[in-house]
């Protein structure tokens, strides 16, 4: 892909995401990885496996209804860890994350849009009220550049986002770097299991990349074992788009009249929970710490900087470049 398609594609998401954290309102209607209404994303978030009791220790407005699955489910965080969530939106999973590791464990949250990432860490201070944990940060980035150094997270979460990426094989590489050996993968995305007609993935990209930019279920393989991650396993759950066709979801209501007559939107779409794991000495290499591809010391957009982006390092920085003080990274 060209870079001027790449940052075309960025800007649309940023454009796209900026409006939902200002707006809590989604790009389409209904409840989809275009955002949705409290109620409508709280029913969704339920059906997808989360403990109703737990999410009512969320902040308002934390759940805007953009997950297409739960990868806390199959992550198995363990009090004291550190965990990363790519593309953390208003907040959602890094919250819940922060809970399961506790108070000597860290939740870090990476989002790329400005207002998203305004958005959380005013949720952030709700969350330390309701909670009494001050275990979460949030950092301004691209998942492509991660803004944190090699080898210092146990456990990688991303809920429907790398979809949206136009460079997924660098996301996979971004993962690799930043897991200690022995860390792992725990990613609900959405995922192909054959081509979109081109019709319906033009629609689709007109909408944020909703669906557009999913990759085909051997595509999300190739690209998690060439970053070096072992184990990968993917599990593909039709539940989510089953969700999406009850609730009358326009996105996919509109992609569905574009497939060839008797085709299903579950023979395309699917939610896919990806499990892998760096490798440890025991059984291979991994990416000594310091050396792994792209660095990791700082935000490193791969776009040019837009106005408010100034300056940063992996120890935080406010949506205008302010490092906070007395950060420690990781």
């Amino acid at each position: 892909m060209n870079p001027s398609l790449e940052e075309q594609i960025r800007a649309k998401v940023r454009e796209g995401y900026g409006a939902i954290a200002t707006t809590e309102q989604g790009c389409c209607s209904g409840a989809s990885c275009c955002g949705s209404n409290p109620e409508v994303a709280r029913d969704l978030a339920t059906k997808l496996g989360y403990d109703p009791a737990v999410l009512e220790t969320l902040p308002e407005g934390t759940n805007l209804g953009l997950s297409c699955g739960n990868p806390q489910a199959i992550a198995s965080l363990l009090p004291g860890e550190t965990v990363i969530d790519l593309g953390s939106g208003a907040g959602f999973d890094v919250f819940l994350a922060a809970q399961a590791v506790g108070p000597t464990g860290k939740a870090i949250g990476v989002d790329m849009t400005a207002q998203m990432l305004s958005k959380a860490r005013r949720n952030a201070v709700s969350f330390s009220e309701r909670t009494g944990l001050s275990n979460v940060e949030f950092r301004l980035g691209e998942i492509e550049h991660l803004p944190v150094p090699d080898s210092c997270v146990d456990a990688v979460l991303s809920n429907c986002v790398i979809n949206l990426s136009p460079d997924k094989p660098q996301v996979w590489r971004e993962i690799a770097r930043v897991l200690k050996p022995g860390g792992r993968v725990a990613i609900s995305d959405l995922a192909l299991l054959r081509p979109l007609p081109d019709a319906a993935k033009g629609l689709a990209e007109a909408l944020v990349g909703c669906v557009a930019g999913a990759s085909l279920v051997d595509e999300i393989r190739r690209d998690a074992q060439a970053a070096g991650l072992v184990d990968v396993a993917i599990g593909i759950k039709h539940e989510y788009v089953a969700v999406m066709e009850n609730t009358g979801d326009s996105l996919y209501r509109d992609i569905l009249a574009q497939l060839p007559s008797g085709h299903k939107l579950s023979d395309y779409i699917v939610s896919a929970d990806i499990s892998a794991r760096r490798a440890s000495s025991r059984d291979a290499q991994g990416y000594p710490a310091g050396e792994g591809p792209g660095g990791g010391d700082d935000i490193r957009l791969a776009t040019p900087a837009p106005e408010w982006h100034q300056t940063s390092s992996c120890c935080g920085a406010t949506e205008t470049g302010d490092v906070a003080d007395a950060k420690k990274c990781c």
